[in-house]
């Protein structure tokens, strides 16, 4: 996305690389902070209708017609490409609302099946009770559509702060430390009445990244939100980009260290620990089991649409049977 912001700013002498934050990140920018320079004006964009963002486009690709219109307000990083859509969501069994800005991801070509492997991750975490921002999967499944989560309902923004910053560290090292680091940091950072909760649901994501085969909890996958630097309301913020990176990467690992390992196994061996010692859950393993068997019924519910994607359901039916036979006990077989 950044090369094509480039290609299309080219005739813009633009002197230096906070002249595109300014352009691509005033009106539309992450959290509260806003960029702005006198000379660089925002290109806004029109506001389309979610049925147009999820319809089937045939051989149509969608997302390069969007590029134009919106690449220059997506203020947003990441190695998906991505654009940040006003959206008016209207049709059928979608009422009239004011526009709201929705994420739009498209599923590439490098690894197919991403839209669906997101959609079907989400869907698992949003069973288990995990908070998520308003998510869709396009009729052609070319699509993932994820309502921004930085906003209130009336468009106000609201504080994020990714846990690479809280940290200290940049975006090249979003890869180091350990998930013990982001729960010490929600414990300094989240308010007193958010803390507990916030370390529930950080286990909760961890345990699922693990479960699921998701490489890419990285420090820059988590964060807190907040209403006002002054208001004393950070809380741990909602589950976003949750995949299964091992349908595509056989050999991936943990994004960070749990308990000194990146290991898929021995992480798993040690999550009870991690949400006893670290994240307050008293009853982790019986939660930890529990998450087992929503991920199951959640793979069975949707098994037709993720056999459409190579190795998923082995992937993360494989990652349901090993947490459900060693927190299961003498209990249920689980796995689909």
């Amino acid at each position: 996305m950044l090369h094509l912001l480039r290609e299309h700013t080219a005739h813009f002498s633009l002197r230096d690389p906070m002249n595109l934050v300014a352009l691509a990140g005033s009106e539309s920018a992450i959290g509260r902070i806003v960029v702005s320079d006198p000379e660089v004006r925002p290109i806004p964009g029109d506001s389309i209708a979610l049925t147009t963002l999820l319809d089937d486009q045939g051989v149509a690709d969608l997302f390069s017609d969007l590029v134009p219109h919106y690449l220059m307000r997506t203020g947003i990083s990441g190695a998906q490409p991505k654009l940040l859509v006003p959206v008016i969501a209207e049709g059928p069994g979608l009422p009239h609302s004011s526009p709201a800005e929705f994420i739009v991801k498209s599923a590439g070509t490098q690894y197919p099946g991403l839209a669906v492997n997101e959609f079907i991750c989400m869907s698992i975490a949003r069973a288990a009770g995990i908070p998520v921002p308003d998510f869709h999967l396009s009729s052609d499944h070319q699509r993932f559509v994820i309502r921004r989560f930085d906003r209130t309902s009336g468009g106000d923004p609201l504080g994020f702060e990714e846990m690479a910053v809280l940290l200290d560290r940049n975006a090249s090292e979003k890869y180091t430390g350990d998930y013990r680091q982001l729960a010490k940091a929600v414990e300094v950072f989240c308010a007193p009445q958010e803390r507990l909760r916030s370390l529930a649901q950080l286990f909760d994501i961890v345990a699922l990244s693990c479960m699921l085969g998701n490489g890419d909890a990285h420090l820059k996958n988590f964060g807190v939100l907040y209403s006002h630097p002054t208001a004393h309301d950070a809380t741990l913020s909602p589950a976003y980009d949750l995949l299964c990176t091992t349908c595509y990467l056989p050999n991936d690992a943990m994004a960070l260290t749990l308990m000194g390992s990146r290991d898929f196994f021995l992480a798993r061996a040690d999550m009870a620990e991690f949400g006893e010692r670290h994240c307050a859950v008293p009853d982790a393993t019986d939660r930890l089991f529990d998450l087992a068997g929503i991920a199951a019924d959640v793979l069975d519910e949707h098994r037709s649409l993720a056999e459409t994607v190579p190795q998923l359901v082995p992937e993360i039916g494989r990652g349901i049977q090993l947490f459900a036979d060693t927190y299961g006990h003498d209990r249920r077989r689980v796995a689909p």
